[in-house]
């Protein structure tokens, strides 16, 4: 594990809020060279901190209106069968082993509900180890971009109990 300090912090943020910034636009935000801004980024990313750069798409805008969360119960000792599963059905976005009163948490996006209906009874179900399922419908959902420690992008601290 590498040691973050707080430049690697700025930086981490900086790429966050805009993985696509020029490394002398970068540079100049964290008050560095363009030679430290580089290989710091170079370090992040042998280190396995910076995994990958990606986009943040709207969904709806790409014609998946309909977000859920499904909660299962599943197997005892079944955690990695079921996620290798569940990374394979179209419409997972994200899975997490969790506590409390169910096992595994995915986020999941469609088209309308006949098709979350259609993932969750035909896909999600039939994965062996899935025991019991929950769906919850997202009404609205804010998707604020983080960096590290918990501050957003554009600097601002998170509200308390966020």
């Amino acid at each position: 594990m590498s040691r973050i300090d707080a430049v690697d912090r700025q930086i981490l943020t900086e790429l966050v809020g805009d993985a696509r910034v020029s490394m002398r636009d970068l540079a100049a935000r964290v008050h560095v060279s363009r030679a430290n801004a580089y290989a710091r980024v170079r370090r992040l990313i042998d280190d396995g901190v910076i995994e990958r750069f990606t986009a943040q798409v709207a969904p709806e805008e790409v014609g998946l209106g309909t977000t859920a969360y499904v909660s299962m119960r599943i197997q005892q000792n079944s955690w990695q069968a079921v996620a290798d599963h569940l990374s394979g059905v179209p419409g997972v976005e994200h899975i997490a082993l969790c506590s409390g009163d169910f096992d595994v948490v995915a986020l999941v996006r469609t088209r309308d509900t006949s098709h979350l209906r259609d993932l969750v009874l035909e896909d999600i179900r039939a994965v062996p180890g899935v025991v019991t399922t929950r769906t919850v419908v997202v009404l609205d959902e804010v998707r604020p971009v983080f960096g590290v420690g918990g501050a957003t992008a554009n600097g601002a601290e998170p509200a308390p109990g966020s």
